[in-house]
């Protein structure tokens, strides 16, 4: 969030923050979404995802954790690494161009990337363009 701060002098001489509009529309999205889908999944009746959203995200969960024994084990240099980040890149766009057609796989899903992008991991083109994809009907 520093990097979209300006700071502007105020009449007294010291240094104020201002935030721009942009920015703190994209940063409270996050909350009104994370908050709609809470209040979503708690009124909606639950219903489980599909096995085949559950096992891509199960997948990029497995992938992930193995890029963090990856880390832990050897840095973030080299060959493995670089394999381990491309496995894990490539179960994350699994999962965001999955095709969310039921109640159930629109929440999981949801909640799930909404957890990714708490850690800041949900960052590149990639996953947008998968997202969006996914959400255009192709019958």
């Amino acid at each position: 969030m520093h990097q979209f701060v300006k700071h502007l002098p105020s009449e007294e001489g010291s240094t104020t923050s201002r935030i721009n509009r942009r920015t703190l529309l994209l940063q409270s999205g996050g909350v009104v979404i994370a908050t709609t889908v809470e209040a979503i999944a708690r009124d909606a009746p639950h219903q489980e995802p599909s096995a085949e959203l559950a096992a891509l995200i199960e997948a990029h969960g497995a992938a992930y954790a193995a890029l963090r024994r990856t880390v832990d084990e050897i840095g973030s240099r080299g060959s493995v690494f670089d394999n381990a980040c491309r496995i894990e890149e490539k179960a994350l766009v699994a999962v965001c161009a999955y095709p969310a057609i039921s109640e159930g796989d629109r929440l999981a899903k949801a909640a799930y990337l909404l957890e990714i992008e708490a850690r800041g991991e949900l960052d590149l083109p990639q996953h947008t363009q998968a997202l969006l994809r996914s959400t255009l009907w192709t019958g």
